[in-house]
C-alpha cells in the first residue's frame, strides 16, 4: 500500500481554484519532488498534505487513513521549512528536543532520539549553541533533526535550500541526499524550484502546471520523454529548443520540413494521416552540433557564453518564438558572427502537436498552461 495517495484533490479560494484534479501516489522509501513555476501550487500541495491548508474537494490517506478532517499534529508527518524556524532562545539540543517534550516522552527516550540524530547530521558537537551561534547550514540541520527525531510516517520538505548560498546549497544538498540513503524506509516530499536539486534527488519528479500535473517520471524520464512541451522547455537548462515546421514524411522515421529553412528527421514513429501535419521539433542545446551537410538549422550568432567545459551559443531564428541555444563542448568564442549550421541525431529529435509528444498520442492530455515562463 502507498504511504501517500491523493485521489481527485483540489483547493480553490473562493471563486479562484489553484489546484484540481491531483492523482498521485507515493510508495514507501521514494523521495518525490514538486516542481514548477512559480505560482504554481507546490507549496499549497504541500500544505495540503501537512493539514495547514484545507482541501476543497478530493481526498487524502496517509498509510491507509483517510486525514483530510484530522488535525496536523495527529497525521504523522513532520515538516521542515526554508525559514528553519527554530526557537531563538533554546540551544540546539533543546529545539530538536521540544516537539518530544510536548508529547510527554521520557527523558531517556527524548535523549536517545536527539543523540541518534545529531550523530545522522554531524550536530552532536552543536548541542548547547543557539541558533545565532550557527552557520545557514547548520541551521537547516537542526530543522531536519528536528523533524527526524519525531519518526513521522512521512517528512515534507518546503524549499528547505533556498536561503542559503550557493556553496552552502550544494553541500546541503548532499547531506539531504546522504540522509536518504541513511533512512531507505522513509518516505519524503520535497518542494523546490530548484532543478538541480529535483534531479539529483528525487525518486519521482511532479511537474505541476496551470492548476495540474503536467507529467510524473524518474527524473531521466522527465528529461528524456516529455509528454509535452511545457515539461520539454521546464526540464532541462538551457531550455529544449521548439522549432516549427510541417511533416513531410511518416513511418518509423519521420522528416519534418521546418518553417525557417532547413529540415530535420526524428525516430519519432508517425502516421499516414500525420503527413502535412503542423508540429514543433523539439531538440535540447546539447544535442546540436555542429555540421557541413544537411541542417536542421543554419543562423548566425549573436552571443557566446564560455563556461569552460562548454559554450553556449545564441542565434536568432526565423519562426521560432525564442532564439534557438545550442550548446558546444569546449571553447568557441571566435563563433560570434559567424554563420554555423547545425543538426542533431535522429533520436534525439522530439515531435510534438498541439503541446503534445507525438510518443503520447494515445494519452490523455493533461490540463496544464501552454506557456509558463
Amino acid at each position: 500500500m502507498a504511504d501517500l495517495v491523493l485521489k481527485d484533490v483540489a483547493k480553490s479560494y473562493g471563486q479562484v481554484t489553484v489546484l484540481e484534479h491531483i492523482d498521485l501516489e507515493i510508495e514507501k522509501g521514494e523521495l518525490v519532488v514538486f516542481v514548477g513555476p512559480s505560482g504554481c501550487g507546490k507549496s499549497t500541495l504541500l500544505r495540503m498534505i501537512a493539514g495547514l491548508e484545507h482541501i476543497t474537494s478530493g481526498t487524502l490517506d496517509i498509510d491507509g487513513v483517510r486525514v483530510n478532517d484530522v488535525p496536523p499534529s495527529e497525521r504523522g508527518i513532520a515538516m521542515v521549512f526554508q525559514s528553519y524556524a527554530l526557537y531563538p532562545h533554546l540551544t540546539v539540543r533543546e529545539n530538536m528536543s521540544f516537539a518530544l517534550k510536548i508529547a510527554k516522552m521520557s527523558a531517556a527516550e527524548i535523549d536517545t532520539r536527539v543523540e541518534k540524530a545529531a550523530k545522522t547530521l554531524q550536530l552532536h558537537n552543536l548541542l548547547d549553541r543557539l541558533p545565532k551561534e550557527l552557520s545557514g547550514g547548520q541551521r537547516q540541520r537542526v530543522a531536519i533533526g528536528r523533524a527526524i527525531v519525531r519518526d513521522p510516517k512521512v517528512y515534507l520538505f518546503d524549499e528547505p535550500l533556498s536561503n542559503l548560498d550557493a556553496a552552502l546549497r550544494v553541500a546541503t544538498r548532499i547531506e539531504i541526499a546522504q540522509l536518504k540513503e541513511s533512512m531507505p524506509d522513509s518516505t519524503m516530499v520535497y518542494v523546490t524550484h530548484d532543478q538541480v536539486e529535483a534531479m539529483t534527488l528525487a525518486s519521482r519528479i511532479v511537474v505541476l502546471a496551470g492548476g495540474g500535473i503536467a507529467q510524473i517520471g524518474t527524473p531521466l524520464e522527465l528529461y528524456e520523454r516529455p509528454e509535452n512541451e511545457f515539461v520539454a522547455q521546464f526540464i532541462g537548462s538551457p531550455a529544449m529548443n521548439l522549432l516549427p515546421g510541417q511533416i513531410t514524411g511518416t513511418g518509423a522515421v519521420t522528416t519534418i520540413a521546418l518553417t525557417g529553412g532547413g529540415s530535420a528527421t526524428s525516430h519519432v514513429p508517425t502516421l499516414p494521416e500525420d503527413m502535412g501535419r503542423q508540429v514543433n521539433i523539439g531538440i535540447r542545446p546539447e544535442d546540436l552540433i555542429t555540421t557541413d551537410g544537411a541542417a536542421i538549422f543554419t543562423g548566425i550568432v549573436n552571443i557566446t557564453e564560455a563556461l569552460g567545459e562548454v559554450t553556449l551559443l545564441y542565434f536568432e531564428s526565423q519562426g521560432a518564438a525564442d532564439p534557438v541555444i545550442g550548446k558546444l563542448q569546449g571553447i568557441h568564442r571566435d563563433l560570434k558572427g559567424q554563420s554555423v549550421s547545425l543538426t542533431a541525431d535522429p533520436s534525439k529529435v522530439h515531435i510534438f502537436a498541439d503541446t503534445q509528444s507525438l510518443l503520447y498520442r494515445d494519452a490523455p492530455i493533461r490540463r496544464i498552461a501552454k506557456k509558463a515562463h
